[in-house]
């Protein structure tokens, strides 16, 4: 069964920072609880392949995503490799004047069998559901 998960917020950032915020992966487990190991394997101006670990208790995963990169505008991440049959997202960073924009994160996955759906699916739902959230709070952190 496909999970899908909608989430925005309004911020006094421009777009610009915080795409660079969420597009800065390799920081993810300085602020995100759920991740262990944050890694770019391949890197352009238009596109990122980077592997994550999620981690809680004794429970372990990694996946990776290819992301498609549009500077600025969005970001999106579809699963290369990993515990789903599917995982696509969608971060779009739309600017309200200069110093404001409003951030969505649309997202899809599907776990590979119910025994990753039963181990990982609390792990995995709980950071989906709460990432907007951590990125807002990452960024009051770093622009005030």
């Amino acid at each position: 069964m496909t999970t899908h998960i909608q989430r925005s917020a309004l911020l006094p950032y421009p777009a610009q920072a915080l795409y660079d915020l969420v597009n800065d992966v390799e920081r993810y487990p300085e602020f995100l609880p759920w991740c262990s190991s944050a890694e770019v394997l391949e890197s352009t101006e238009v596109l990122m392949r980077a592997s994550l670990g999620v981690a809680k208790g004794g429970l372990s995963q990694h996946f990776v995503t290819r992301n498609t990169l549009v500077p600025g505008q969005s970001i999106e991440m579809n699963l290369e490799e990993g515990p789903f049959t599917k995982l696509h997202g969608l971060w779009v960073f739309k600017p309200l004047g200069e110093k404001a924009c409003k951030i969505s994160l649309d997202m899809t996955f599907d776990y590979a069998g119910a025994l990753v759906k039963a181990t990982l699916g609390p792990l995995f739902n709980q950071a989906a559901n709460t990432l907007v959230d951590a990125f807002c709070q990452r960024a009051k952190q770093l622009h005030g």
